[in-house]
């Protein structure tokens, strides 16, 4: 197990945790609930988080039954978050060549990106995207204490 980062990059496969009832999701809560320490936690996330979401909570709606005013309730609440966002405009020339360089999507390679560009981990919940990216780290291998 690694120390939870106070600067870090997560992707959409932890962000939704917050909202769906998953493994990890309560490490996450304790990661996101780090935004109001004092310090604060930092977390960054490309602006593509935020729609990636949305994706996972229509699946969620469409195949499961989820209430939509319960996943929009989600995305209003997960707007209010102090997160760093960054345009993906910023991140599509890096992202294109490590996509091209480690086989994963262009959408993966954004947060990669991100991370490498800050030099900050990528938390994540996709094992082959830790497989692909060293700097990548699973959300379950991450050691986050109760606060």
């Amino acid at each position: 197990m690694s120390a939870v980062p106070q600067h870090c990059v997560t992707d959409a496969s932890v962000g939704i945790k917050l909202f769906i009832d998953e493994p990890y999701s309560e490490q996450v809560q304790e990661l996101f609930n780090g935004l109001t320490d004092d310090p604060p936690a930092i977390i960054y996330v490309p602006d593509l988080f935020f729609i990636e979401c949305a994706n996972i909570l229509w699946k969620y709606t469409r195949r499961f039954g989820r209430p939509l005013e319960d996943s929009l309730a989600d995305l209003a609440d997960l707007a209010c978050l102090a997160l760093r966002v960054v345009s993906t405009a910023e991140l599509m020339e890096a992202s294109l060549a490590l996509a091209v360089q480690t086989g994963i999507t262009a959408y993966d390679a954004c947060y990669a990106a991100l991370a490498q560009r800050l030099n900050v981990p990528l938390l994540t919940a996709d094992k082959a995207l830790v497989k692909a990216i060293s700097w990548a780290v699973w959300i379950g291998d991450v050691d986050i204490p109760d606060r």
